[in-house]
């Protein structure tokens, strides 16, 4: 779930006539919902390879590399391009065994740090300095994200990057948004006088909850304000995190619909985030790191206010101190203020989402993804 699905599946689908593409993609994670009706719901088809998971088996990632090759020497394609990093590894080395002209990864995101040991981290960036060095152009998502990769962490030189921002449909974020909202709060027993507060993502560890919900005492004691606060998603931290909230004393339900208020709701999955966003009145993230975070760009295109931490690319898609405020990573205090100043101020949260939408439609469109795309495909087949 999230973005490198719905960009590889949006350049998939609105590359011009110029260009035949065919999407290929591994298998989901069990604690993971599945991303397939991103793909459906566009009429594409992708070709699955049944042996490539993200975590990592040599006997089956043997297996995934041949299956890449086997497809590869039959398509023949002009150029091979692989998002995120299990299909980026697999997809890049097979691509340069079958010598396809032009090999292109996109980094999403990266996992140099919040993520592993730090002897684990150094073997990744080990392979990914390899990976780039077979590779014809690296794109990267931000200026920011270039910086990280090029000069603290040495992938490759920065000459050799592009940085292409993500792109998405983000339309459906502004359409019927008060009947989505209406939709969202009976189905959770929202009252109209309740702020409503969000955290959507996976629930892995470098996502942070437990910042969050530190971050719930926090307010709930401090505001005068009557609030509700909804994780939405799920993952492998599910238990921990249900665990944590116990531990600190917050009422919380798990429940598809809240027949009950509770100050906390575990919604699980909802794969509507725009029927969600509706429905918040803020919207939070608290990661240790991030590329450039999905539900944030969506946040400010449904004119939500967002609270952050500053982690990743987040600095290039908010206007801080105008769509978001923004705190240093795992600093409760200074999150729970600023989530507290919106809270309290209903000016401050109408101004802030106004201005969301206006700054991030047009940057972040599908249809400029797919154009800076294929000017990029065009320049490389020429060289």
């Amino acid at each position: 779930m999230g973005g490198p699905t719905y960009n590889a599946a949006y350049l998939t689908k609105h590359l011009s006539t110029n260009y035949e593409t065919l999407l290929l993609a591994g298998m989901k994670d069990d604690t993971e919902a599945s991303s397939e009706f991103i793909v459906r719901d566009m009429g594409i088809e992708p070709k699955y390879i049944g042996d490539m998971h993200r975590s990592i088996n040599l006997l089956n990632d043997v297996k995934a590399f041949f299956q890449v090759v086997k497809i590869i020497r039959a398509y023949k394609p002009d150029i091979v391009h692989t998002h995120a990093a299990k299909s980026g590894a697999l997809g890049r080395v097979a691509a340069f065994v079958c010598g396809v002209p032009v090999i292109v990864h996109t980094f999403h995101g990266h996992v140099f740090h919040s993520y592993f040991h730090p002897i684990k981290t150094k073997i990744f960036i080990l392979i990914e300095r390899f990976l780039a060095a077979i590779s014809t152009k690296i794109v990267v998502i931000s200026e920011l994200q270039k910086q990280e990769l090029s000069k603290d962490f040495k992938i490759c030189k920065p000459e050799k990057m592009q940085v292409i921002p993500l792109g998405f449909d983000l339309q459906r974020f502004t359409e019927n948004q008060e009947q989505k909202r209406k939709q969202f709060r009976a189905d959770y027993n929202v009252s109209d006088g309740e702020i409503a507060i969000g955290l959507v993502g996976r629930l892995v560890p470098v996502k942070n909850h437990r910042l969050f919900l530190q971050v719930i005492n926090n307010v709930s004691n401090k505001t005068t304000k009557k609030v509700r606060f909804f994780i939405v998603g799920d993952g492998e931290e599910r238990i921990n995190i249900e665990n944590y909230a116990t531990e600190l004393g917050i009422d919380f339900i798990s429940t598809e619909f809240a027949a009950k208020k509770a100050l906390l709701t575990f919604t699980s999955w909802i794969k509507n985030v725009d029927y969600v966003n509706a429905g918040l009145d803020i919207i939070t993230l608290t990661s240790f790191n991030e590329g450039t975070p999905v539900s944030v760009i969506e946040a400010q295109a449904s004119n939500k206010p967002v609270v952050a931490t500053i982690v990743g690319g987040i600095q290039d898609v908010v206007l801080e101190n105008e769509t978001a405020l923004l705190s240093p990573s795992a600093n409760v205090a200074a999150f729970s203020e600023n989530l507290l100043k919106l809270v309290e101020n209903d000016e401050m949260r109408k101004n802030f989402g106004l201005k969301g939408s206006s700054h991030v439609l047009q940057r972040y469109g599908f249809k400029r993804l797919a154009s800076d795309t294929e000017n990029l495909y065009n320049t490389l087949l020429k060289q």
